[in-house]
């Protein structure tokens, strides 16, 4: 125990009370691991490469050392300060403005016609599904990684970072092409066409018109998640309050100037159009993530979480089912605008100034997207810092306004550099299979969550239920293949939705469930999260053949990122062996951080490291 406690000094972050600042620029503290102390350690490193893989793909965190041990690296404590009501509002502030103002028009008139209303219902029920898995586990583990901290715990080291990466690219694309849909809206507002404020240039197509006004937005409001999270709140409160007004409009002035006729042709593209469109927009949902990032700094997660998720969904999913009827009927889908919609729409049925009122409208859902999305990305980033994956230093929590300063810099300047010139048509099909990739991973922990707990599941059972998973993801994903290359023939699908449905009745009669949640948890587990899996990956086989190409090319990069640098500092984090005190010194007043206190203590607690084994 000595000599781990020695190793652990050697790149541990040093206590704040010892006197250092906050902003630190020395080696050490973006690679204080004993693998980059030199150029021959980090040699050693390499060579052992396969060994450090095989160790990381069968390493597992806990839940107490989420809590505990990880949360201790930065220094100092968020501050607990928020509540269901501030969640709620943050929802709102987080989804409504992005999706809805920026890709339904290019959706509608580009893959589903006036259908786009069944492509949000579509990827707001699998956005719903996605929602009750990622309120379990903020129950459970409220802490500020989020999803990487959730498959952390359940699916292991390997494949937290494939998610820690694609986390951290759909926070930077995310927030660009939000930015850059600001820039289109802004011009509407003072009656200039979508791309008059961009510098045009001579660049490949879809890189040629470069955006200073998205990097100002991106520096502001970073700037204002940097000061304050409760300060923001307040922001949010008032900014989403204008807002809903502003959608009540759209909604009644719309309706009055509606044509069915313009719903005709309702299908234009077919059902492979609506299915295409869904995976798109499902980019409209994805804010709410945002939202499990912040269960560190709520009051009561077990209460408050909850009411803010799964209620401000329900209702953001009605209000764009609403608002994408509304355009369709307005205009017929050919003549809609693809970069500002709504204001063009009004502006086409002879309520010119309308269009002002739904730009500035748009506007400021915008910010509030970028607002809220600058508060949790950087609590994401701390969190993924805190395992070493990037550097610690972005793991820091200022001791002033407590919030993470480093991370939020780091977010909002990588956003600022793809944001100044790259389109929103090359962006979104990119953020969206990150997205439903992620939420995909997070239905798949929740089953293993469910019914595998170390020391509690025989070797029997657990096979059991890998079997399945397997059974569960292929035939999910032999569904969405099928459905993208021969949408029109039906004989696979014979096979392959009985083969879904064998993998999911199999859990639930053959794998005896192996803990239950402490305080809330999904109903009709194994089936929900099972079709979760199917639905993320169904809409994942919806998107083009380049959104793979681009994701697997990011992916490719993100792994060799992983194995030069990432895999040898969480290796070097992990066989430092935590003290008793450091797992129990965190402190939480919901029932649900009880209960994992009591944790530590039962066989679920498990230690990643060599000779552990994995689960």
């Amino acid at each position: 125990m000595a000599a781990a406690e020695t190793q652990q000094e050697q790149y541990a972050p040093k206590p704040a009370a010892e006197g250092r600042g906050y902003w630190r620029w020395h080696r050490d503290d973006f690679f204080p691991e004993p693998s980059f102390a030199s150029w021959g350690a980090y040699r050693s490193a390499l060579a052992a490469t396969p060994a450090r893989l095989r160790d990381r793909f069968t390493g597992r965190s806990t839940d107490a050392i989420e809590l505990g041990a990880l949360r201790r690296r930065s220094e100092n404590e968020m501050r607990r300060c928020l509540t269901w009501w501030d969640l709620t509002w943050f929802g709102f502030g987080s989804v409504i403005g992005a999706g809805i103002f920026v890709l339904t028009g290019q959706e509608a008139h580009d893959h589903a016609g006036p259908a786009i209303v069944l492509s949000y219902v579509v990827s707001g029920l699998s956005a719903m599904l996605s929602v009750f898995c990622y309120t379990e586990f903020a129950v459970e583990i409220p802490v500020a990684g989020g999803s990487f901290a959730y498959l952390r715990v359940e699916l292991g080291d390997v494949a937290a970072f494939i998610a820690a990466a694609n986390l951290i690219l759909e926070s930077i694309i995310g927030t660009a092409a939000v930015a850059r849909s600001w820039t289109s809206y802004f011009a509407s507002l003072i009656n200039k066409p979508a791309s008059a404020l961009r510098i045009q240039t001579s660049l490949r197509d879809g890189y040629n018109e470069l955006d200073p006004i998205a990097v100002v937005v991106i520096a502001v409001t970073a700037t204002m998640a940097i000061l304050s999270a409760k300060g923001t709140s307040r922001i949010n409160w008032v900014a989403s309050a204008i807002h809903v007004v502003v959608i009540a409009f759209v909604i009644v002035a719309g309706f009055i100037h509606a044509k069915p006729s313009n719903l005709t042709p309702f299908m234009p593209h077919g059902v492979p159009g609506v299915f295409r469109a869904a995976a798109i927009v499902y980019f409209a949902y994805g804010g709410f993530d945002n939202i499990a990032t912040m269960a560190e700094e709520v009051k009561n997660p077990s209460r408050d979480i909850p009411l803010g998720l799964l209620g401000s969904m329900s209702v953001i999913t009605v209000i764009y089912c609403v608002m994408a009827l509304v355009l369709s009927m307005m205009q017929p889908y050919t003549e809609i605008d693809r970069s500002a919609a709504y204001s063009v729409a009004f502006s086409s049925v002879g309520m010119h100034w309308a269009q002002y009122v739904v730009a500035l409208g748009a506007l400021k859902g915008m910010t509030t997207v970028m607002l809220v999305g600058a508060l949790g990305q950087a609590r994401y980033t701390t969190h993924i810092a805190r395992s070493h994956i990037i550097p610690p230093v972005f793991a820091l929590v200022h001791p002033r306004t407590g919030t993470p300063v480093n991370a939020n810099i780091l977010i909002a300047a990588a956003a600022c550099c793809i944001g100044f010139f790259s389109s929103l048509d090359v962006l979104s099909s990119l953020l969206s299979i990150s997205t439903l990739f992620i939420f995909m991973m997070m239905a798949t922990a929740l089953l293993v969550r469910r019914y595998y707990v170390r020391g509690v599941t025989t070797r029997t059972h657990a096979l059991r239920l890998l079997v399945f998973l397997l059974v569960i993801i292929a035939s999910s994903a032999g569904i969405a293949a099928y459905w993208g290359t021969t949408p029109e023939r039906w004989e696979g699908y014979v096979v392959l939705v009985p083969a879904w449905l064998l993998g999911t009745l199999g859990i639930q009669l053959m794998v005896p469930a192996a803990r239950a949640p402490k305080v809330w948890g999904v109903p009709l587990v194994p089936w929900l999260p099972s079709l979760s899996i199917a639905t993320n990956l169904f809409l994942m086989g919806s998107l083009g053949s380049e959104a793979f190409v681009r994701f697997g090319v990011c992916t490719a990069i993100m792994l060799i990122y992983y194995v030069l640098v990432g895999l040898h500092a969480t290796y070097d984090v992990a066989h430092d062996v935590c003290s008793e005190d450091e797992l129990k010194d965190y402190s939480d007043t919901d029932d649900a951080a009880a209960g994992e206190k009591a944790a530590v203590k039962t066989a679920d607690v498990e230690k990643a490291s060599a000779g552990d084994g994995g689960r």
